[in-house]
């Protein structure tokens, strides 16, 4: 049986462009070679297409400076006739790297997440692993995503929005909404960016200004929630091949044990400061809860191929924080780990999601 050719893109012009090449990584190193051809694409910070290092270690998750994508001198980009076909361009000229049966496009962040990339896919006619473009938008968006979980009944987290504009126009109806919120601590998080880039923890309203900046910095409209003491739960979803309810994985829990939160550098450089508990020990009745819930956001975003629901478990119940549309797949990862102590390996994971981005492909017209 001849082999899929599966084009593995990462990086991006995004903050995350580190994480995404971490992510990539863990693709390289997993996916089955003896089913797939694999051609890596690395975006620059730019936003240049690249042929890259077929090399898991290159890109790995390490210490200190973080892998990126540079300029190798070359350019890639699909055929735009519709027939799949990825064109590499160097100081030689122009050759094909052949036809490409499935992207995966492990970006994340503004342009991967947030269905900028997978509008250029449609437009060439590439099918691709994830979900679409509404619910990448939708997913992206804190602001638009918890107002999709509200309507479809939801609990979502305490929250307010608030736009650079509004902050510097009124600020005293602005600190009247966080005021509304409730006692302090609160979170400040730009409101389309992920890997905790932009957020602060608030103690007082000393600290707003400096917590504005950095993530205005990231975004020009952030999400500020209430802080709450809280379970941090997560599950990994999967759809269904056959048009059921979505799969929900076990559960992990985010134990932060030495850092205020589960900030960016306790998600890629200082891992001893948090516990990944997979599978968390949760009582049958509330899992179950938990579980359904993941389901129904999935569904009330409209997510196809994969999603990571993330819950915070309160004394009196739960509410969803989010659900992150292309989670990431570095070794450190929750939703590759989540899905192995569900029984579903790292490489039969790929198959997966390569079997439901094809399925999905031949749906469309």
């Amino acid at each position: 049986m001849s082999k899929l050719r599966v084009a593995i893109l990462f990086g991006g012009p995004s903050s995350e462009h580190e994480i995404s090449c971490a992510s990539a990584s863990g693709v390289l190193g997993a996916i089955d070679r003896s089913k797939y051809d694999v051609i890596p694409v690395g975006i620059t910070k730019a936003g240049n297409w690249t042929l890259a290092a077929d090399d898991a270690a290159k890109w790995a998750l390490r210490k200190g400076n973080l892998a990126v994508v540079e300029d190798e001198g070359n350019s890639v980009a699909f055929a735009t006739d519709g027939s799949r076909e990825l064109i590499l361009t160097d100081a030689t000229g122009s050759r094909s790297l052949g036809f490409v049966d499935v992207a995966f496009p492990v970006l994340h962040g503004p342009y991967g997440e947030d269905g900028q990339v997978q509008r250029e896919l449609e437009a060439v006619g590439v099918a691709y692993v994830g979900n679409g473009v509404l619910a990448s938008e939708r997913g992206m968006d804190k602001e638009l995503s918890k107002d999709a979980f509200l309507a479809a009944g939801i609990s979502a987290t305490p929250h307010v929005v608030l736009t650079e504009d509004s902050w510097m126009r009124d600020p005293e109806s602005a600190l009247e909404k966080i005021r509304g919120l409730g006692p302090m601590p609160i979170f400040v998080k730009p409101a389309r960016a992920g890997s905790s880039k932009g957020v602060s923890k608030v103690k007082n309203l000393d600290q707003l200004g400096d917590a504005l900046e950095v993530a205005f910095a990231e975004d020009n409209k952030i999400v500020i929630e209430r802080g709450l003491s809280v379970r941090e739960i997560e599950f990994a979803v999967l759809e269904s091949r056959d048009g059921s309810r979505p799969r929900v994985s076990l559960p992990g829990e985010i134990v932060v044990k030495t850092r205020e939160f589960y900030d960016f550098d306790a998600k890629y450089q200082d891992e001893d400061s948090v516990d990944l508990v997979v599978p968390a020990v949760i009582e049958p009745s509330l899992l179950a809860e938990l579980q359904k819930a993941a389901a129904d956001a999935f569904v009330a975003l409209g997510c196809e191929g994969l999603a990571r629901a993330d819950f915070f478990v309160t004394a009196d119940g739960f509410f969803v924080n989010e659900l992150n549309t292309m989670p990431g797949f570095t070794q450190l990862s929750m939703y590759p780990a989540l899905w192995k102590s569900s029984g579903l390996s790292y490489p039969d994971l790929i198959d997966e999601l390569i079997a439901l981005a094809i399925q999905r492909s031949k749906r469309l017209p």
